[in-house]
Parts: structure tokens; C-alpha cells; sequence
């Protein structure tokens, strides 16, 4: 990691950060979930690494990128993601995206859709279109903002403590960047909404490119089931599932070992797609 790129580009108006493994490979770029932050990829991304450019990049209010007042939905993102990608000069990226990295690869590739060569989505589907089993909560906001507050309230160390007790599955090595991006999120991502900006119908209908859905486990909180993927593929025929058995909503978190053999395989056959 000591040889990787840290940077900031201007896009869609912000200065957004990102981090990058360098190197004249195929581009992959790399969208974290609601209040974790880029380097919550480094696992995935040293995997990666000899064979890709592998890109982290921070969302808006996260990580250390800009924290605007306003402008945290679907597609807000994926005008950020747009952005970094266009000002790193990238061809034609896999776009990962995990939770709302994943709702806003799909935003990026319907509202762009000549800009990522192809997708894959970590428990991640469109709100609105009953493609997921949990319901939104009416109150969002202020929950948000509580576990802010919580987490912001601790010192590091504690943070870890905690969290490695409630998830023995997660391995040391992921431990520290979640509790350095909860630390870092700013408390104006409670104006997040990703059910409103977007015509999911009409945007997903524009997705060309190859598409692929990682579900968790429907009995350990998978937000995606067997019936919301079928439905969902009548919006995206050419998406691909894979379910992996055994893992929560942080799929890579409890099984990385099956989670990167999928991705891999994914991306060797996107790679010659493109």
C-alpha cells in the first residue's frame, strides 16, 4: 500500500478523494457502502492490485473527500463517479459497488452508459422497485445522524473492540479502516436518500453493459431475494447472480474467499469484453 497513489480530482463540483494502485493494467473501480470510505477496499484492492488499476475512490461526505450541504442521492453519485473517472482518464472501468457504492454503479451505468465497461454489485439493488427486502425507514435522518454521534463519541481503539466482538467474522485487517471511516464521516450525509433523483424503471433499461449481482444470504440479512433478483433481471436481463451462502450484508467482510474468487472470474471474463 506504501507505493499507492493518493489524490484529489475535481469532479461534478467537488474535490473528491480517491486512492489507486497505479499501472498500465485494466481500470476497476471501487464504490464503498453508506459511512465506510475508500480504503475499506484495501483487502479487495491488494487482491487485485498485480493485475489491475485499482481505484478507491471516497463518496461525497465521506472519507476525505468534500461534504457538501445537499446533493447526497443516486445520482448525485454517480455524477461524482462520472467526474473521477473522466479526470483520471479511465477506459471503460468495472465499477464494484457494495450497498450504496452498488446503487450507484447502477446509476452511473444507465445514466452513462458508455462510461463503465461493466458492474458488479455487493448486496445492492434500486429502492422503489420492491428489489429489496428491507423497507425504507421513515426515520432515516435522525437514525443517521444517532449513529454518528455514537461512533464519533469513542475513541478508535474502543470503536474496534466493539465492532470485532459484534462481527467475529470480519478479519483484523478490516477493523481499522471501518472505524477510521466512521470517525472521518461528516454528519451531512443524513441528507442521503437513495430513493428519490432517479427513474430506476428507465435507467436500468439503459444498462449495455455486463452486470453482476453478489447477494448475501437471505437468512443472515441479505437485502436482495430469490424473487427480488428475478425481478430485477427483467430490468437488467444480462445481470448475473451469485449468492453466497453464509455471508451477511458486508458479503467480502465474512466470506472473502468466495467473494474475490467471484469477482475475479468476473473480471477476467469483463477484461476481455471490453
Amino acid at each position: 500500500m506504501a507505493q499507492w497513489e493518493s489524490g484529489y480530482v475535481l469532479a461534478n463540483g467537488l474535490r473528491l478523494h480517491f486512492t489507486r494502485t497505479g499501472g498500465a493494467k485494466p481500470p476497476v473501480v471501487l464504490a464503498h457502502g453508506f459511512s465506510d470510505d475508500g480504503l475499506c477496499w484495501t483487502p479487495v484492492a491488494e487482491v487485485l492490485a498485480p493485475d489491475y488499476d485499482v481505484v478507491m475512490v471516497d463518496a461525497r461526505g465521506h472519507g476525505q473527500s468534500d461534504a457538501p450541504d445537499q446533493g447526497y442521492t443516486m445520482a448525485d453519485m454517480a455524477g461524482d463517479l462520472h467526474g473521477v473517472i473522466t479526470e483520471l482518464g479511465l477506459n471503460r472501468p468495472t465499477v464494484v459497488g457494495h450497498s450504496m457504492g452498488g446503487g450507484t454503479a447502477l446509476a452511473l451505468a444507465g445514466l452513462y452508459p458508455d462510461v463503465p465497461g461493466a458492474i458488479v454489485l455487493e448486496d445492492a439493488a434500486p429502492l422503489g422497485l420492491a428489489a429489496m427486502r428491507m423497507p425504507v425507514d421513515p426515520n432515516r435522518h435522525a437514525r443517521i445522524m444517532e449513529s454518528i454521534v455514537r461512533y464519533q463519541s469513542k475513541p478508535r481503539e474502543l470503536l474496534i473492540a466493539e465492532q470485532r466482538a459484534a462481527t467475529p467474522m470480519w478479519s483484523e485487517e478490516v477493523l481499522g479502516p471501518w472505524a477510521d471511516a466512521k470517525l472521518r464521516l461528516s454528519p451531512k450525509v443524513t441528507d442521503f436518500d437513495p430513493t428519490v433523483a432517479v427513474d430506476w424503471p428507465a435507467v436500468l433499461r439503459r444498462i449495455t453493459c455486463p452486470a453482476l449481482l453478489i447477494a448475501a444470504d437471505p437468512d443472515r440479512g441479505g437485502m436482495i431475494s430469490a424473487e427480488s433478483a428475478v425481478a430485477f433481471q427483467s430490468f437488467v436481463p444480462q445481470l448475473r447472480v451469485i449468492t453466497i451462502e453464509g455471508a451477511g450484508h458486508c458479503v467480502r467482510y465474512e466470506q472473502f474467499g468466495r467473494y474475490m474468487d467471484v469477482v475475479r472470474g468476473f473480471l477476467a471474463g469483463a477484461s476481455s469484453c471490453v
